[in-house]
């Protein structure tokens, strides 16, 4: 039976969120028919809010006529209350389960492998926020190319997990139509502005070049890559930043940058959960993540990364890492 919020009498009790009560119980004020079928001839109902959100309306009745007091109200709604929290944390397990399996569902299981190419990755959830809306994804393109993506959704938990799973597979989609990265990126914005109301979202997409040993980079909103070149400093991409994909912020254009990666070069992804600490500023743990990047493996370059970065602390926000090592060899 699905009753219109503001119609008859749980309708009524939704849309006060206040209890109210009913003295006769017929067609004209309840519009459940089994309610007055059975006999009910007074109605008391109260609002279930949970977080602010209403959730349902609990409701007793009496076959015989009688008027509840205040104090039958007053404990009516501590139940309801006792219902709300436990309906709550019910959701909010359910919610948390069901978002850590869409996300492990959605990264990569394996990554690409390329000769003279080495790639790592890791994913770590935060402990305060849960599964949320970071993503990295790694893919192979027609033309000896690599296709790379970094991405954080503004948001936790499963809507935000949701989101992120639907803007991987358009921006997949749309790295088989376009070469350009910025042209990439100002599709998936395009998207998202129409489809994903109210969303928000940084991403860094990159494609790598295996035979001219290029990386064509884009980056929405997001950090900066750092590149490690042999013989010279670990040093931020450059790339031109663009506005975050979604709220059509991108209409002006984006624009894509050129870095070569030759033989030994480190490129690394990452998203904000990496560097970010409360009460520290950002561009320290920037400097941090420049210092611990070095032209080396890719998997011994995550290992190292995480270690001084993160170490035996708990990751309070969701932390995605990509690592992508120029080792030399043939193409």
């Amino acid at each position: 039976m699905r009753v219109p919020v503001g119609k008859g009498f749980a309708g009524s009790v939704a849309q006060r969120r206040q209890a109210v009560q009913v003295e006769h119980v017929d067609e004209s004020t309840v519009v459940n028919p089994l309610l007055w079928e059975h006999g009910l001839r007074v109605l008391l109902g109260v609002p279930v809010i949970a977080e602010g959100e209403l959730i349902g309306v609990l409701h007793v009745g009496s076959t015989t006529a009688r008027r509840f007091t205040d104090e039958e109200v007053e404990a009516l709604q501590v139940v309801a209350d006792r219902l709300a929290f436990a309906v709550y944390v019910d959701r909010t397990r359910s919610e948390r389960a069901a978002a850590a399996m869409l996300q492990e569902s959605l990264l990569p299981s394996s990554l690409p492998s390329a000769d003279g190419w080495e790639l790592a990755a890791r994913y770590v959830p935060g402990a305060e926020s849960g599964v949320g809306g970071d993503w990295y994804d790694v893919f192979a393109l027609p033309g000896d190319r690599i296709g790379v993506v970094i991405g954080d959704v503004v948001g936790s938990g499963l809507r935000a997990a949701v989101v992120m799973g639907r803007l991987r597979s358009a921006l997949r989609a749309y790295a088989l139509e376009y070469l350009d990265p910025a042209q990439v990126l100002g599709k998936l914005d395009r998207k998202a502005s129409y489809f994903e109301h109210n969303t928000m979202a940084t991403v860094a997409y990159a494609i790598i070049d295996t035979t001219t040993h290029r990386m064509s980079l884009a980056v929405a909103g997001h950090l900066q890559p750092v590149v490690a070149v042999p013989g010279e400093p670990a040093r931020f991409a450059g790339a031109p930043v663009g506005p975050p994909v979604g709220f059509d912020l991108g209409t002006t254009g984006r624009r894509s940058v050129s870095v070569d990666v030759p033989p030994g070069s480190l490129v690394v992804l990452y998203t904000d959960g990496l560097v970010e600490r409360r009460g520290q500023d950002l561009d320290a743990g920037l400097e941090r993540l420049r210092g611990a990047v070095g032209p080396m493996e890719a998997e011994a370059a995550c290992s190292r990364i995480m270690a001084t970065l993160v170490g035996d602390q708990q990751a309070t926000d969701d932390i995605a890492l990509v690592a992508i090592r120029h080792s030399g060899g043939t193409s």
